[in-house]
């Protein structure tokens, strides 16, 4: 008996000594690193990326359908689709397939300017993202209009002329329709379609290209998408043109001025000297897009949500945290970060895309995506059909919740959160993949010498703290996984099969991971969310309150109010004939409960003044909602009773904070800023 107890002891031996053996082996077998900058010495083997003389990308956008979107964003994807993004052809004049001058070969017909590409961006991609065959079939109908129309001069789209030049710039979100349905369908007509056009562009002459005020701001997105084509058929004359396209490109390396402060325009346009960067390889072109973009923030963008105080422009003066900004502008925003990723290969560019996007994009809506408003601020306590005026730049019901109005935000904002989902996963150099942006998805890439991957990402983040992903693979495959580190954790931790991977991530951006990867082999990055209170010195010392990414408002009772979408549209909406404003309403928003509140904040340990509550997934799947919203938290304040609407109707601007206040104490509730129609998201300090 002692014999076989032995006996069996030393297998028991065995068996342990050869797991741990395993194990060890694993452990050995995996290569972490946490890096700084990526190395983009290499050129990725797979996908198309920069060709020479311009310079190598940091990171390469995968084609268009290699990513499926999952969870909330999936969920809020699906809204659209069922929402004023995928119905705006039964209410947009401009969508009208009646004298619609997209449809007509000399450009000619009463409808037609930047609406349709505006809207087809987004509207496609969505499409192509969730295999919707009613909405891909829909786009490809006027891609095929697109395509089939080009004139024998190799212009094509609506033949808009102001002060007698060719307007050229309805053409450029276009020709980002067009990329996108190559990638999706290498439809062979595409590449000489834009070889064509864009020997037309070079031959005009410099007095005639980019002359009108929108087309002269935005010629960086001409760029990209010569780029784009260069990159794919080396043409030379293609460089030529990029050139001659930022020489008559308005002037966005001016320093400490900008060549206009209109918020979609500098959103949209900042980027243009890195995307000529690419080719002039001057590092005055790259630093001038991080001028640009602090340049506004310092004097405009002292506020949370990671926008600026432009409600059409940025005017002195009026920098408070009530000021707005145009859903476009989000839309814009979020578009540049992610493109400069893969011109500069900084993380700075991802932070800025979560904040826009987590913050203030998913505000701009009702929650079920069936209208929008065309100004969402910060500190915002009615949402209503007024003039408010000189309060924001604009005369008119900027405020309102209207499927009908806001014509550009109408149209583009479309493609805000389908951009986000294609950009969640990039390829690198060194042929591997980088999770960018983390969402619940799935990847399909290939990588190493050209195995095929899937990549299963489950996740509740932002809301939870945990990435997971799974490797699918029919063979083992050797590349590098690369996870960005976000700015604001501070202890990244990483788990492979279970197993803890030794990384020191205060050190870098992001963590290589390197192995031969098995299918079934996975990954479990844990991102510890931490309080933090951000005082924003320059705007009267106010605070705002972060939970990792999300940024917190104050939870104010929202009263909304029906309206008819036809009797409370901006000026100049149009409408097709038989919209139903029944079908289709319009809301205002008003506020049910107090929202003149300070915080009381322990100035030594700030992060003390709050209690987290976490509660219950929402059963909708939509956590941008106050009442769907997974986290709380419970603070203390006192109410400010001088702090009130003022004469246009707004939150009037911020006292100086610290506040002196003899009003009671009283418990408050934060809800993420996101999902809060009406929020106070800048809060006075109470002293």
């Amino acid at each position: 008996m002692k014999y076989l107890n032995s006996i069996g002891k030393l297998v028991c031996l065995s068996i342990i000594l050869n797991w741990a053996g395993m194990e060890a082996s694993s452990a050995q077998a995996i290569k972490a690193t946490v890096l700084k900058k990526i190395d983009n010495g290499q050129i990725n083997a797979h996908y198309v990326s920069n060709r020479a003389p311009l310079q190598k990308a940091y990171f390469v956008k995968l084609p268009v359908g290699s990513i499926k979107a999952g969870g909330w964003l999936k969920k809020a994807l699906e809204l659209q689709r069922d929402g004023l993004t995928g119905n705006l052809g039964e209410i947009s004049i401009w969508l009208s397939k009646t004298n619609n001058s997209w449809l007509n070969k000399e450009g000619k017909g009463e409808y037609g300017w930047e609406e349709l590409p505006y809207w087809l961006k987004g509207y496609a991609n969505i499409g192509y993202m969730l295999g919707d065959k009613k909405m891909i079939g829909e786009a490809k109908f006027w891609i095929d209009a697109v395509l089939n129309n080009q004139r024998d001069n190799g212009d094509f789209g609506p033949a808009v002329e102001r002060k007698g030049n060719r307007d050229l710039w309805t053409n450029m979100p276009m020709l980002w329709c067009l990329q996108s349905y190559y990638e999706y369908s290498k439809d062979p007509r595409v590449i000489p379609f834009m070889t064509k056009y864009f020997r037309y562009q070079l031959s005009l002459p410099d007095n005639k290209l980019l002359e009108d005020y929108w087309e002269n701001s935005r010629g960086g997105d001409n760029i990209a998408s010569v780029y784009w084509l260069y990159n794919r058929t080396g043409d030379k004359f293609l460089l030529e043109l990029a050139t001659k396209l930022d020489q008559n490109t308005a002037n966005w390396r001016q320093g400490n001025n900008l060549p206009n402060w209109h918020n979609v325009n500098v959103a949209q346009c900042f980027r243009e000297p890195a995307t000529f960067y690419l080719q002039s390889h001057k590092p005055q072109d790259l630093a001038a897009t991080y001028n640009d973009f602090e340049l506004i923030r310092n004097v405009y963008g002292q506020v949370p949500g990671g926008m600026f105080g432009a409600d059409e422009n940025a005017r002195k003066g009026y920098d408070d945290p009530r000021q707005a900004v145009e859903t476009c502008g989000m839309v814009e925003q979020m578009t540049s970060n992610q493109m400069l990723l893969g011109i500069t290969g900084d993380r700075f560019w991802a932070e800025n895309c979560e904040d826009v996007a987590f913050n203030t994009f998913s505000a701009a809506f009702m929650p079920d995506y069936r209208s929008l408003r065309y100004l969402t601020a910060p500190n915002m306590v009615i949402s209503d059909g007024k003039n408010h005026n000189p309060g924001i730049d604009n005369s008119g019901p900027f405020l309102m919740m209207n499927p009908f109005s806001s014509r550009c935000c109408q149209h583009n904002h479309a493609a805000g959160w389908v951009y986000y989902a294609e950009n969640s996963w990039m390829g690198t150099p060194d042929n591997g993949l980088v999770a960018q942006l983390y969402t619940e998805g799935q990847v399909n890439a290939k990588v190493g010498s050209g195995t095929k991957v899937t990549i299963t990402e489950t996740t509740k983040y932002p809301f939870k703290d945990q990435v997971n992903f799974t490797v699918n693979a029919a063979k083992s495959v050797s590349f590098p996984l690369y996870l960005r580190i976000p700015a604001w954790c501070k202890n990244a931790s990483v788990k492979i099969n279970g197993v803890p991977v030794k990384v020191n991530s205060s050190t870098g951006e992001y963590i290589r991971l390197t192995k031969t990867w098995k299918n079934g082999d996975k990954v479990t990055l844990h991102l510890p969310m931490q309080l933090k209170v951000r005082q924003w010195a320059k705007n009267k010392n106010s605070v705002s309150v972060n939970y990792g990414p999300l940024t917190y408002s104050l939870k104010i009772d929202e009263r909304y109010i029906k309206e008819d979408s036809k009797k409370t549209a901006i000026g100049d909406s149009r409408w097709q004939a038989g919209a139903d404003p029944e079908k289709w309403p319009s809301y205002e928003i008003h506020p049910a409960s107090a929202w003149n509140y300070g915080l009381i904040v322990d100035e030594k340990h700030p992060e003390n003044s709050f209690k987290i509550i976490h509660r219950e997934w929402p059963k909708d799947d939509n956590p941008f909602t106050n009442n769907g919203a997974p986290i709380h938290l419970i603070a203390k304040g006192k109410a400010i009773p001088g702090w009130t609407v003022d004469q246009y109707g707004l939150c009037s601007v911020l006292p100086q904070s610290p506040v002196k206040n003899t009003e009671p104490v009283k418990q408050l509730t934060l809800v993420p800023m996101g999902g809060a129609r009406l929020r106070i998201s800048s809060f006075p300090v109470i002293q």
